[in-house]
């Protein structure tokens, strides 16, 4: 039998160690390639000398939020240590070690040592409590080692997550295993024919090494687009071939068009510091916010208005944007005059929110508008079917909702693997937003977000993974 070197030497090491060994044991011992080690093993093959066996191997690895409570400690922990030296109050306790570790701990805990009665924890059985918090740290230290039950529960939680792998081993058939010690010398091979070898005639007695192009190479990993980068292009294609215009704004702005020109009252949760970022100064605001202040203090002949006293300082305030709609409502007043519009943003936004696995304190939004003439509801819902449906999704609802903005307003909901979810909010710009601009026909618009759209899309189950390095889960993901 013609064998090459490589071929000869894995043969040996076969022979040395059982006749069976994993690829990466191979690879390891032999000091080749990969590539030449799986040339060599698929020539092999083809001869009848080994057999390649495959077998699952299910792995289990720590989270981002794993990693995190292995080294600061669990949530349940953070929050009973807490408890014990006396923050029994659960609105102060949020406070001091935000609401993921309180929600987790009394989810945890309670009625298993802890109780929550008006707000405030009680300790009952605090050895108890103490129990619960060490067992579940002992199942996330020793959390490669757990039977399926234990594991279930790390899972559950997101600590760990499952990471399968496929061991590959290759075996000596009884071909292999006859083959004489004798026919396992290495000989010198040409590899690649030169001038020298021709001119001398070295080619005559030579040994070359056989090539056969349908064997094994490795799948050469291509620059491509990230997946986020990629959706948001997907999502701009869709609308410009809706015949909208894309705009653009910045991140920076004041509380006059973030807020004051959208008729949400200077009271309204969302302006309050837990939720929207501030930042030091105050800006000139366009003249005007004379009427805004009238429409929000009286109602500007329009509505009641909201009766309170408007401030000024408070419309000058600069702060990170809190959704897209407030370049939107910019665009709107820059092109009052113009008899249809119809335009469209993807953008980043910025709100105070703790990270897990469906929030994040900066993400993306996509926002749309449409004015002309003729613009009513039934257009605004038409216009969402068809985006929705052009991104893929079959069933599309909408649901009566409440925005400060809009009236009517609606939820968007479509249905993904059985269950319906809320993916963005929609409506008619209220009066009071448009008629102080001098904008004649009624606005449709809608805001969605961006991050949970592509979680969908890819089938993601933490927002996160949006945003990781993990080279080999981009690589699994559908991307062009």
């Amino acid at each position: 039998m013609n064998l090459s070197n490589n071929e000869k030497i894995i043969i040996k090491i076969l022979k040395e160690n059982g006749n069976k060994l994993p690829i990466d044991e191979i690879v390891n011992l032999s000091n080749l390639s990969l590539v030449e080690v799986m040339n060599a093993l698929s020539w092999l093959k083809m001869k009848g000398v080994i057999k390649i066996h495959e077998k699952l191997n299910k792995n289990y690895i720590l989270t981002e939020e794993g990693e995190k409570a292995l080294k600061y400690g669990l949530p349940e922990k953070i929050f009973l240590e807490n408890v014990k030296i006396g923050v029994n109050d659960v609105d102060t306790l949020k406070e001091k070690i935000g609401k993921i570790n309180v929600n987790i701990g009394i989810a945890q805990l309670n009625n298993k040592g802890i109780k929550i009665e008006n707000g405030k924890i009680l300790v009952e059985d605090l050895e108890r409590a103490e129990k619960i918090v060490s067992n579940n740290e002992n199942m996330l230290k020793n959390y490669n080692n757990l039977d399926e039950n234990s594991l279930s529960f790390l899972l559950k939680r997101n600590l760990v997550k499952r990471k399968d792998s496929i061991l590959r081993e290759a075996e000596l058939t009884e071909i292999g295993k006859n083959i004489k010690d004798e026919d396992l010398i290495l000989m010198e091979e040409i590899t690649q024919l030169t001038p020298e070898h021709i001119q001398k005639q070295i080619w005559k007695n030579a040994n070359f090494k056989k090539y056969d192009v349908t064997l094994f190479v490795p799948m050469p990993w291509m620059g491509k687009n990230h997946p986020l980068t990629y959706f948001i292009n997907k999502v701009r294609n869709i609308f410009l071939s809706m015949g909208f215009e894309e705009i653009y704004g910045k991140n920076i702005v004041s509380a006059f068009w973030n807020m004051d020109a959208l008729y949400i009252p200077q009271h309204h949760p969302a302006r309050d510091m837990q939720d929207t970022f501030y930042l030091d100064g105050s800006v000139d605001i366009p003249d005007y916010y004379r009427i805004v202040k009238n429409v929000h203090e009286n109602g500007y002949n329009i509505s009641r208005g909201w009766k309170y006293e408007w401030d000024e300082k408070e419309a000058r305030k600069l702060l990170l944007r809190t959704h897209t709609t407030v370049n939107t409502i910019k665009y709107l007043y820059k092109n009052r005059n113009s008899e249809n519009i119809k335009a469209f943003m993807v953008g980043t936004v910025f709100r105070r929110e703790n990270m897990d696995p469906t929030h994040l304190p900066e993400f993306h939004q996509i926002e749309g508008i449409l004015m002309e003439k003729n613009s009513d509801f039934p257009m605004l819902l038409g216009t969402l079917e068809k985006f929705y449906a052009l991104l893929g999704f079959e069933k599309i609802k909408f649901k009566p909702s409440y925005f400060p903005y809009t009236e009517p307003s609606l939820e968007i909901h479509v249905e993904y693997n059985g269950k319906w979810i809320e993916l963005g909010g929609a409506g008619i710009f209220r009066p009071e937003v448009t008629e102080p601009m001098g904008i004649k026909y009624r606005v449709l618009a809608w805001g969605m977000g961006l991050e949970r759209l592509a979680m969908i899309y890819y089938n993601i189950k933490n927002i996160r993974d949006l945003y990781l390095t993990d080279i080999e889960m981009l690589k699994s993901l559908p991307i062009p």
